[in-house]
């Protein structure tokens, strides 16, 4: 072999070793920009610790800029299979917390048992179902997952498929 053919075979191996590298700096650059922003990914997601909550009360948090609002059943409450989520030994219920008429935010109302829409008078029990007013369906139940006594709202779990299949 010549030296001329020696020079020719190394340039096109490093020719080669230089394109693939360039080639897979391109890949990994690409996946960077098809995936979220940490902040994107972040906001997703709502983890609410549900033991410090006691019988009767109801909760507001925020997921995705809407109200989630959880109520925790009290122990002689009647069970709605269709609608609670079930933790350990307790029942609640997490609602998205916007009239499904308008979408205004209702009101709990501990002297009726119920939420109450101010906009045009929609009423909603401790359930979450209309019981009077415009609203055409119960409130809406966001995806969640359960872990452990933690609510992740966000993801979904086989508890909300479950209850999804029902409501």
């Amino acid at each position: 072999m010549s030296v001329k053919q020696e020079r020719r075979d190394f340039i096109g191996i490093a020719f080669g070793a230089v394109a693939a590298v360039g080639g897979a700096f391109s890949l990994v650059a690409m996946k960077k920009t098809w995936d979220p922003l940490p902040s994107v990914r972040a906001a997703g997601f709502t983890s609410v610790d549900l033991t410090p909550m006691k019988e009767g009360e109801i909760r507001q948090v925020e997921w995705r800029k809407k109200p989630i609002f959880i109520f925790k059943k009290e122990a002689n409450a009647k069970p709605n299979e269709a609608r609670d989520v079930v933790v350990g030994s307790d029942r609640y219920i997490v609602v998205i917390g916007l009239c499904t008429h308008l979408g205004c935010i209702p009101e709990w109302k501990s002297s009726k048992n119920a939420f109450v829409c101010a906009c045009h008078g929609g009423e909603f029990n401790a359930d979450g179902e209309n019981i009077f007013g415009p609203p055409p369906r119960p409130l809406d139940i966001p995806p969640f997952k359960i872990e452990g006594t933690t609510l992740v709202l966000g993801e979904t779990g086989p508890e909300y498929n479950k209850l999804v299949g029902k409501a």
